[in-house]
């Protein structure tokens, strides 16, 4: 039997990096980013969701990222290369 997968909401990027000193991580975006935004990040062992607060784009903080932007993200827990992000739907 399948197993029965939640609805995390939309995919929104790939965890591509984690500078873990100021907990920063790097999201390849595959879909639009806003500020205020809720993501969900998954991972296999954990799953946690949070508000964005800032989004920074080549060093420079922006409102919104597009899909094939890098962004950097506060999180505000630790995260892994290969971490899925999704926008959590309202």
């Amino acid at each position: 039997m399948a197993e029965e997968k939640k609805d995390l909401g939309r995919e929104v990027g790939r965890i591509t990096h984690y500078f873990d000193k100021i907990g920063v991580a790097v999201i390849e975006l595959s879909g639009e980013l806003k500020v205020g935004d809720t993501i969900v990040v998954t991972s296999h062992e954990k799953e946690f969701e949070q508000k964005v607060d800032s989004i920074q784009v080549e060093h420079q903080q922006v409102q919104q990222a597009r899909p094939g932007d890098a962004v950097g993200l506060k999180v505000s827990q630790p995260v892994k290369e290969g971490d899925m992000a999704y926008l959590k739907q309202v």
